[in-house]
């Protein structure tokens, strides 16, 4: 959430931020709500001065043996008005944070400016496009199964089966060691949250329709940003303990509302998928290069898998919500002839932090915190890229990285036996 003063001091300047990302923001409501909620303020303040200074008279008058019927009907009065002006306050103020809560995070001033993702710049390219492969994951390997799991939840799921099964897991393992090893620390972590939660790394109230709702309170998780920045939610973290480091696998579960029609076929958009989340609480001076060392931890597991990819710089105008900065790591599909997203990192500033109350005590002051995420990485897709960049049409197996040899336990998977 945006800082409120920020707007108050210079809601032209906010609104020109906002605007370079495509939102308008509404001036107009917000001085309108803001100009009542202060005249609902000053009134409701005086009213409880009134009361303060009449119950003591009361107290007075009553001690000595006075009549107090005449002050009791004053502060009656002064309860009854002070009740009316107390629900408007409440009124005003939740439909003034109701505002707040639907403005995106203003960019960051080193954000190229851009409408949509037409105007990313490309940061880098990264490895050799060697593949001469044409097929699809799933013209590769029968072992991923998207009709049974139709039979079994619907579409936009898979079943995966032997060796399919055995390399997703062998991801996991390899992709949370290497996280582990550049210093973050593992979580095992709820699949669902609560609208709290949700509401402080930003996916509630905008995306409610993005999410599946569990029950009143409960959604499960669109991604482990949301249960790892809330770890910290409403804590007071020691300078001295920043970074926080902290990395989780789990299933993330998404609606896909917005994306009908796209990505239909195979493991790229599903409702149900794996992945890795690399989660960094930081102070304002270190929160930029925090961002570039968290893409770094990223971007060497398509190092070490030996994957061509290339890295994509935002522009305003395509920044997620929340995200101040983001890059994003797209990966090279041979079949699409194209490089798909695999991974964005993103830094939110004190945008989540200002919602989820996480601030960092240096000796006697204390701050909002900075929080990064991003993965590290989105193992269905890393496993579509790992196919079809290492499909042998020759021997028609996968080859195995090396790196990923030991978690797999063989540096080839032979698809004869699975052959149709």
């Amino acid at each position: 959430m945006i800082d409120i003063k920020k707007i108050r001091d210079d809601i032209e300047g906010v609104a020109k931020a906002l605007k370079s990302r495509g939102f308008i923001l509404d001036i107009e409501l917000f001085v309108d709500l803001d100009d009542k909620r202060k005249l609902l303020q000053v009134d409701t303040e005086h009213l409880q001065a009134q009361r303060k200074n009449l119950s003591s008279d009361f107290g007075k008058l009553k001690s000595e043996g006075g009549n107090t019927e005449n002050l009791k009907v004053q502060i009656d009065t002064i309860n009854s008005d002070l009740k009316v002006k107390e629900e408007a306050l409440q009124l005003i103020q939740n439909q003034l944070n109701s505002f707040l809560y639907n403005i995106p995070n203003i960019p960051n001033k080193n954000v190229p400016l851009g409408r949509d993702e037409s105007d990313n710049r490309v940061v880098e390219i990264s490895g050799d496009i060697t593949s001469i492969n044409h097929l699809d994951h799933l013209e590769i390997a029968s072992d991923i199964d998207t009709d049974l799991a139709s039979k079994l939840a619907g579409s936009r799921f898979a079943v995966l089966r032997g060796d399919m099964a055995k390399l997703q897991r062998a991801l996991i393992s390899f992709m949370l060691d290497v996280a582990i090893k550049n210093g973050y620390e593992e979580h095992y972590v709820p699949f669902m949250a609560n609208a709290d939660s949700l509401r402080a790394t930003g996916q509630l109230p905008k995306f409610e329709e993005d999410l599946f709702k569990a029950s009143e309170n409960l959604y499960l998780i669109p991604t482990a940003e949301v249960p790892l920045t809330n770890i910290f939610r409403d804590e007071v973290i020691s300078s001295k303990d920043i970074p926080i480091k902290v990395t989780a696998h789990t299933p993330c579960f998404r609606s896909e509302a917005g994306s009908y029609g796209r990505d239909t076929k195979g493991l790229i958009r599903q409702h149900q998928f794996e992945k890795i989340e690399l989660v960094q609480i930081v102070d304002l001076e270190t929160s930029l290069s925090a961002l570039e060392g968290l893409l770094k931890n990223a971007r060497e597991i398509l190092d070490l898998l030996d994957l061509p990819y290339q890295v994509i710089e935002l522009c305003t105008g395509d920044l997620g919500f929340s995200a101040c900065k983001t890059y994003d790591i797209e990966v090279w599909m041979p079949s699409q002839n194209k490089y798909r997203e695999i991974s964005s990192c993103s830094n939110f500033s004190d945008f989540q932090a200002r919602r989820a109350n996480i601030k960092i005590q240096a000796g006697a002051s204390k701050e909002l915190a900075h929080t990064i995420n991003g993965s590290a990485l989105a193992v269905g897709r890393t496993l579509v890229a790992l196919i079809e960049n290492n499909y042998d049409n020759k021997s028609n197996s996968i080859i195995i990285p090396k790196s990923l040899q030991s978690y797999f336990g063989a540096n080839s998977i032979s698809l004869w036996t699975f052959f149709k």
